[in-house]
């Protein structure tokens, strides 16, 4: 997409929010829905070939996109998620998640430490409580208590890193860091239902206590079965202010494919912010049919795709600049 489209595009996307319509499940065929998943950045694909065997067995779409992230989360090659992830300014890491099924239902977690599999312990929040969130201590608590393994998260590589950036102890935020962000995973199984999974560490060398939009329903993850579901990456903060992801499904729903909901929202957030250099952005879009989309801001962002047609898939998301 070029600039000059800018101004056309963002009059397109008001006018959609100015004239809302209304989606139901009977306005799309169902009868014979086809699985689909599709996951952010290269680690993607290693989520889907899990994710995919759940589905492709008629397994549920919210074990899918749990089981999925929780290979990543797992690997401590992936230094942006899970175990073995960048630490804060103070040498913690802390990892952030939410999880949402079909009837709306989802858990969340913040701040935690200490605990490998975070999407796992959101899960139990939505099941096991009467919350949407827990955060820091109590997060912690909660997961020890449902028998959650207590691990160092910081490897020794992550380490020594920390230990090399605090003689500069200059933040900023690096675009397309390592090919790899947060990792989201939106699916679709055979019975039409839809889940989302949002899991992170987030920022390398972020201020303690920092937490950015990946835990958060509406802006890192959201979803309505009688629409399709969206997923964020990038910089937290844009996406939070935007309600980024909820945004994507809303323009579903007014009527728009999941490649243009992606598009809309992702120059919305551009009006939003006058700083652009150094911002990068993400989403990735599945509606009730299994149509799929992805577009950024910047070049380099991808996302895996998984279905029965094309099998496992990396594919380079459009963008804007």
């Amino acid at each position: 997409m070029k600039r000059r489209d800018f101004i056309k595009k963002s009059t397109l996307f008001s006018s959609a929010y100015a004239l809302p319509k209304s989606s139901n499940l009977n306005d799309f065929d169902l009868s014979n829905p086809e699985p689909v998943v599709i996951s952010t950045w290269d680690h993607g694909l290693l989520a889907n070939r899990v994710s995919w065997d759940i589905l492709a067995a008629g397994g549920k779409s919210l074990d899918a996109v749990e089981e999925g992230v929780r290979v990543v989360e797992s690997d401590p090659n992936i230094r942006t998620v899970g175990m073995g992830s960048y630490p804060d300014r103070e040498g913690i890491v802390t990892l952030d998640a939410c999880i949402m099924d079909y009837e709306s239902n989802c858990g969340s977690v913040a701040f935690l430490r200490d605990i490998v599999n975070p999407i796992s312990v959101a899960r139990k929040v939505m099941e096991e409580t009467p919350h949407v969130m827990l955060v820091g201590q109590g997060a912690k608590n909660f997961a020890l208590k449902q028998g959650f393994k207590e691990t160092n998260l910081l490897t020794d590589l992550s380490r020594k890193e920390w230990n090399s950036w605090k003689i500069s102890s200059k933040y900023e935020s690096i675009i397309n860091i390592e090919n790899h962000d947060t990792i989201s995973s939106l699916a679709l199984s055979g019975d039409g239902r839809l889940a989302g999974a949002c899991t992170t560490s987030g920022s390398a060398y972020k201020m303690h206590g920092r937490v950015g939009d990946s835990p958060i329903i509406g802006a890192g993850l959201f979803l309505d079965n009688q629409v399709g579901a969206a997923a964020a990456t990038g910089l937290g903060e844009a996406v939070i202010k935007s309600s980024g992801s909820a945004m994507v499904v809303e323009a579903m729903r007014n009527g728009a494919s999941p490649q243009d909901a992606c598009e809309n929202v992702i120059l919305r957030i551009l009006k939003m912010n006058k700083q652009v250099e150094n911002l990068q952005v993400g989403f990735i879009a599945l509606d009730i049919r299994g149509n799929v989309g992805a577009f950024s801001i910047k070049k380099g962002f991808n996302y895996a795709l998984s279905n029965q047609k094309g099998g496992h898939l990396l594919l380079p998301a459009n963008y804007l600049e």
